[in-house]
């Protein structure tokens, strides 16, 4: 952590009640830390609204295997983009059902197509992307 700048912040007494049981549950220690994550949080997130900026992302599926041709599809899909996939992992949920984590890495728009893609094939039952920004540009 580099030098630390005090800052002040006025907060309606309720919301800052609300948030110090919000942050109890969560762990933390200290208002500051959960402060300087929810900064980091915004930051990164408006990073993905820049279509070429440089992000990381999880990409997690289920889906019924039991669904014609759909295990070749989703593999298709992610050869075509080999360069964004770097790992994946894949869990039997049960008889009929897997749950797939894709590791993602790219060019935001393209890292939210690829999701986009995969998310809406045909037999896939749910899908959800959670991107972030490399841990260097926090």
């Amino acid at each position: 952590m580099g030098n630390l700048a005090r800052i002040g912040v006025a907060i309606e007494e309720g919301l800052l009640e609300k948030f110090d049981r919000h942050i109890a549950k969560r762990g933390y220690n200290n208002r500051s830390e959960a402060f300087r994550d929810l900064i980091r949080a915004e930051l990164v997130r408006s990073k993905w609204q820049n279509p070429d900026a440089e992000v990381l992302g999880t990409l997690t599926l289920v889906y019924d295997h039991s669904v014609r041709l759909l295990n070749e599809k989703l593999t298709d899909i992610q050869h075509e983009a080999l360069h964004s996939v770097l790992s994946t992992l894949h869990v039997h949920l049960d008889h009929d059902h897997c749950l797939e984590v894709l590791v993602l890495r790219g060019k935001a728009a393209k890292v939210q197509k690829l999701a986009d893609t995969l998310i809406s094939t045909k037999g896939v039952k749910h899908g959800s992307l959670t991107m972030t920004a490399a841990g260097e540009e926090m």
